[in-house]
């Protein structure tokens, strides 16, 4: 168990890293500045398009109202200054528009409907030379499907429903929450060589660092599983969201068919995964299951996928702290892989908000 000690300690040092440098993780996401000249809402052969050039990404979200019509924007944190309604009353189908803060850290616009439309698409151009452009277009409909799809979620008449791992931490006692997840249980014994197993060997790992973890008074953490049963992947990225992990590290140890290798080694989400993730994550989670505090019901796969996006590009910096931090410890200790960090698009990483990454904590062959 010597060399589980090792890495119980290097885990503990990398995380303390992480916790020492969440302050200024809170900066990342920044007010956006609107840019009124360049926002507008124009009408065309198919209906209305409307674009909203904000200097950064944002995450948003529409729904639409009836009785007065309406359709409503929540957005995070833009500068409404220069606003000028009349870019968007220049469209025969919006009457007015107006814009304001829901509350500390979103803010909303509503555009009020001389017609009833729908949203047809709606995206966000990051590419833009200004930093980033909102694009909705509207088309026309009937009275009756107009009423029919409107209607607020749950809250968003008093606030967007909508909140960041960030507000989620806010309210707790400052302690980093750390999900560790003992790889494979139950029917997935994971890699076996000469009696050892590696469902039972990463479970007993992850009690140690558990326990060591606790220890300090920095840290809450939840484990996947407590014994030796099957937790299908993506349900243990539904353990991460519900504790509202800050860390998620899932626990393995590998096996080589022939040959030898030795060392421990750190995987991170590939980039070239990230579009995928997205686009299955969507398709297959529930709403309420892909961003923590973020109410995505009745929003297409293609919304789901950019906020999901946008969710993984500010948590990326996170993660490769992380995977350094992991690296350097377990290389001045028990040593490394020759190539010690890698990345993949295993189904365990793929949360866009909770800085993630797989330990192969060494060969059992």
């Amino acid at each position: 168990m010597s060399r589980f000690s090792n890495i119980v300690r290097w885990v503990l040092a990398a995380l303390i890293f992480l916790s020492a440098s969440a302050a200024h993780t809170q900066d990342l996401t920044a007010l956006a500045r609107y840019f009124p000249e360049e926002s507008i809402a124009l009408d065309n052969a198919a209906g209305t398009s409307v674009r909203i050039a904000v200097s950064q990404g944002v995450p948003f979200r529409y729904f639409t109202l009836d009785d007065p019509r309406r359709l409503v924007l929540d957005f995070h944190e833009v500068d409404w200054t220069g606003f000028d309604p009349e870019r968007f009353e220049k469209s025969e189908r919006i009457a007015g528009a107006r814009t304001g803060i829901v509350q500390p850290g979103w803010s909303r616009m509503v555009l009020d409907l001389a017609e009833p439309v729908r949203v047809k698409t709606a995206g966000i151009d990051t590419k833009s030379s200004l930093g980033a452009v909102i694009v909705l277009a509207l088309v026309p409909t009937d009275p009756d499907s107009y009423a029919r799809r409107a209607g607020a979620p749950a809250g968003a008449l008093n606030m967007p429903a909508i909140a960041t791992q960030q507000a989620v931490r806010a309210g707790r006692d400052g302690k980093l929450v750390v999900v560790l997840d003992p790889g494979h249980g139950g029917i997935d014994p994971g890699a076996e060589r000469e009696g050892a197993v590696e469902a039972d060997l990463m479970l007993t790992f992850a009690r140690e660092v558990q326990e060591t973890l606790l220890r300090t008074g920095r840290f809450d953490v939840v484990l996947t599983r407590q014994g030796n049963e099957f937790v299908p992947l993506e349900a243990r990225l539904s353990i991460a969201r519900r504790a509202a992990a800050d860390v998620f590290l899932s626990l393995h140890a590998d096996a080589l068919v022939e040959g030898r290798a030795s060392g421990s080694t750190v995987y991170t989400l590939s980039e070239r995964a990230s579009d995928t993730a997205s686009q299955k994550l969507a398709e297959r989670h529930d709403r309420g299951d892909l961003l923590a505090g973020v109410d995505l019901s009745g929003q297409d796969d293609v919304i789901a996928r950019v906020l999901m996006d946008m969710a993984r590009n500010e948590t990326a910096p996170r993660t490769g702290k992380l995977a350094e931090a992991l690296v350097a410890g377990l290389r001045a200790t028990v040593g490394v892989h020759k190539r010690p960090h890698l990345q993949a698009g295993f189904s365990v990483l793929k949360a866009p908000d909770i800085p993630s990454a797989l330990i192969e904590i060494g060969f059992l062959s």
